[in-house]
C-alpha cells in the first residue's frame, strides 16, 4: 500500500499530476474582455506595462509549461493552455492530444471532437505576467485539469535592450501573435 502514497506524494512536490473530471462543460463563459482607451504605461521590473484591456476569464487548465531561460521567462514564467464552453469538457478533451514548448500551445485530433473554429475560439495559449509574488507562488501550484478564475489585464510589453511583447486582443486568430499575454492580478485555483 506503499505505492499510492508515493504517488501522491511525487504528484504534490512536482504539481504535475493531471486533475480528473467526469464529463460536462466546466467553464462555460468566454473570457470578459473590455478594451481601455490609451493609458499610461507603469513599471514592473526592468519593464514598462502598458494595460490594452481588463481581462477575466475561468477557464479549465489544458496544459501548463514552466519557462527558466526564453527572453520572456523573467517577465512570464508559465504559460496556461486554457479551455472553456466545450473546450473545458473532459468528453472533448479526452479526444484531443494536447501539448505545449517554445511558447506555443498545439493540439492533435484523429476526428474532431467539435468543429475546427469552436477549438479555436474556446481555448488559448496565454503568457501569464504575475503581478506579485501571491500570483506567482499560486501559478506555480496549478495542474493540468484544475479551473481557475484569473482576473487582470491584457498588455504590451517594452523591456531593457528594445525587447517589445504585445497580446493578442481577440481569441479567434491562431499562429504567431494569437497568445494572451496576461498581467495577472489575481488568481484563484476553484
Amino acid at each position: 500500500m506503499r505505492t499510492p502514497l508515493i504517488v501522491l506524494l511525487l504528484c504534490s512536490l512536482a504539481s504535475g499530476c493531471a486533475l480528473d473530471h467526469p464529463p460536462g462543460v466546466l467553464a462555460p463563459e468566454p473570457p470578459a474582455q473590455t478594451n481601455l482607451a490609451r493609458q499610461g504605461a507603469f513599471p514592473h521590473g526592468a519593464y514598462r506595462i502598458l494595460p490594452l484591456a481588463t481581462f477575466e476569464l475561468t477557464a479549465r487548465v489544458l496544459g501548463k509549461e514552466r519557462y527558466w531561460f526564453d527572453r520572456g521567462a523573467e517577465l512570464a514564467p508559465y504559460d496556461l493552455a486554457l479551455g472553456w464552453g466545450r473546450m473545458s469538457d473532459s468528453a472533448v478533451i479526452d479526444r484531443l492530444s494536447i501539448s505545449q514548448s517554445w511558447r506555443w500551445y498545439r493540439w492533435r485530433a484523429r476526428d474532431l471532437p467539435i468543429p475546427l473554429g469552436e477549438i479555436v475560439s474556446s481555448s488559448a495559449n496565454m503568457h501569464m505576467v504575475p503581478a506579485d509574488d501571491l500570483v506567482r507562488r499560486t501559478l506555480g501550484r496549478v495542474r493540468d485539469g484544475d479551473v481557475v478564475r484569473i482576473t487582470g489585464k491584457l498588455i504590451e510589453v517594452s523591456g531593457p535592450d528594445g525587447f517589445h511583447w504585445k497580446s493578442s486582443l481577440t481569441r479567434a486568430d491562431t499562429g504567431n501573435g494569437a497568445c494572451e499575454l496576461v498581467f495577472v492580478e489575481d488568481l484563484v485555483i476553484l
